[in-house]
């Protein structure tokens, strides 16, 4: 967490030291609507869940600036299978701290969209279970942790629109480009996927 810290830092400082014409930092939070895709995905449901952070801006030109954020996101997928007498249900819980780096451009007064790279770094892996047969149920919670990698790599891209008072709202979809299983042994490789909606302020 201390490398962490200190990698934000440095990457805020050398953005900052940019000749920006004008920098704002602020605040948001909205819903996740997150998934899973990739391999062997195909009965995955959506979770819904939230994220919340800060986030900075740096105008380099009027219409064009830096944009990065740290958000701590709740992501995952549910799953559910069902048969003559017997039912399972599932989620899987993934809990990131996430730095999108992105590229702004405004295109209109107030409008804008970006595009840029994130990192994620996990926090938390549970899976939930619940499964009944023959009227008797079995439920509890894992720590999967372990499985998974530490690491998560992405694509973030949106649109947003700001008012003069400072108050914005922002669409964003999130394709993760990294296998979330830390499993060198299997052929599976899957991914986040994620689509955001926030409110924020930027003072």
């Amino acid at each position: 967490m201390k490398k962490l810290i200190l990698a934000l830092a440095i990457i805020f400082c050398a953005i900052y030291s940019v000749n920006s014409q004008e920098s704002h930092f602020g605040v948001k939070a909205g819903v996740n609507f997150a998934t899973i895709g990739g391999d062997d995905t195909e009965d995955a449901d959506g979770r819904t869940s939230f994220h919340v952070g800060v986030l900075a801006e740096f105008m380099l030109t009027d219409q064009f600036g830096i944009q990065p954020e740290v958000l701590y996101s709740s992501q995952g997928a549910k799953g559910e299978d069902l048969e003559s007498g017997f039912t399972a249900k599932g989620e899987l819980k993934l809990d990131y701290i996430n730095v999108p780096i992105l590229a702004k451009y405004m295109f209109s007064p107030g409008f804008s969209a970006h595009l840029g790279p994130q990192i994620g770094f996990l926090t938390n892996a549970e899976f939930e279970y619940e499964e009944s047969f023959g009227g008797e149920t079995i439920s509890g919670t894992e720590d999967v942790k372990e499985f998974m990698n530490d690491i998560d790599f992405g694509v973030a891209g949106g649109l947003g629109y700001k008012l003069d008072m400072g108050l914005f709202f922002n669409a964003r979809y999130v394709l993760g480009i990294s296998d979330i299983n830390d499993d060198d042994d299997s052929d599976y490789s899957q991914q986040n996927n994620v689509f955001q909606f926030s409110v924020g302020y930027m003072f």
